[in-house]
């Protein structure tokens, strides 16, 4: 309970930057595809160390997360390997859809990954608006 309310409080605050800072980026950049009914979600998927990379891979084949993550219909837009941490991901999700990749994550992932999420949005065109030539 305790990490749906600190993801409930993330994502508000997400929400409120996305707000605050919403007449400025539709000033300054054409919204990425999906922005009006979805929301990008950065997952650190973080390898519990006590693990080899065999027995984490195994324990993902196993439980079916390495077929089913992401759910059908969700959109990868990055998936990078951070050496010392492990894997981050960031999903374009639908708002009514968080809680179907919570319970994937907690029901197949949990074992291999310790988890942090983190509602994300894409600063690089704001960036660049505000530093012309660069």
């Amino acid at each position: 309970m305790k990490r749906i309310c600190g993801l409930a409080a993330a994502l508000r605050f997400g929400i409120i930057l996305l707000t605050a800072a919403g007449p400025a980026v539709a000033q300054t950049a054409a919204e990425p595809r999906g922005t009006q009914d979805t929301f990008m979600l950065t997952i650190f998927l973080r390898h519990d160390e006590a693990k080899t990379l065999g027995e984490i891979q195994q324990h993902l084949k196993e439980t079916g997360f390495d077929k089913n993550f992401p759910p059908p219909g969700i959109e990868i837009v990055s998936w990078y390997v951070m050496m010392g941490i492990g894997q981050v991901v960031t999903l374009r999700v639908p708002p009514a859809r968080l809680r179907e990749v919570n319970r994937l994550i907690e029901q197949e992932g949990w074992g291999a990954y310790r988890t942090e999420f983190y509602p994300t949005y894409d600063y690089l065109p704001v960036w660049k608006a505000a530093h012309p030539g660069r």
